[in-house]
């Protein structure tokens, strides 16, 4: 029996400092007005947890394994480019996508609004249905200083094939 298997994936970026600012790209989202975060890639960290949680649960890696810093040629790159590869790299192992939850923790920017946006977004370009959710940590921590974002997501995949093994024509 190929019973479903689950995966977290966890990524926090700090806010860019305001002497070398950068653009916030955060759930595939360009937010205008709000200060970037650093990393990397682009920092978002939305798409960053739900592809780590994609890894996790085909067991195939983690985000460092397949876009490190050590790959300069993922330096700035979206995070919505590295969802939607990190959805073809399981799916090549032999995994389909059931879906994707992340929880984004953070004081701003106001998420809400743009929550249906931000999830057609993602469900493009995981191939798959990605739900997020926002929360604040009420003035405590990290995040609740405002000095950047954190977000947990899990997945769900189901596996198909063997690694390796063509999928039917």
């Amino acid at each position: 029996m190929n019973l479903p298997r689950t995966g977290i994936g966890v990524d926090v970026h700090a806010f860019a400092p305001a002497d070398t600012p950068r653009p916030l790209w955060l759930a595939g989202l360009f937010w205008d007005g709000e200060r970037g975060l650093s990393g990397h890639s682009d920092g978002d960290a939305v798409a960053h947890a739900a592809a780590d949680a994609l890894f996790s649960a085909a067991g195939v890696g983690d985000l460092g394994t397949h876009f490190g810093t050590d790959r300069p040629e993922f330096a700035g790159a979206s995070g919505v480019a590295l969802l939607s590869e990190a959805a073809r790299i399981v799916r090549s192992a032999g995994y389909e996508i059931g879906n994707v939850a992340v929880q984004l923790v953070g004081n701003r920017p106001k998420f809400a609004p743009r929550r249906a946006e931000a999830e057609a977004v993602l469900t493009a370009a995981a191939g798959a249905p990605v739900s997020v959710s926002a929360t604040t940590t009420d003035g405590l921590g990290f995040t609740g200083n405002g000095e950047g974002v954190a977000a947990v997501a899990t997945a769900v995949v189901l596996q198909i094939r063997e690694p390796g093994e063509l999928a039917a024509e």
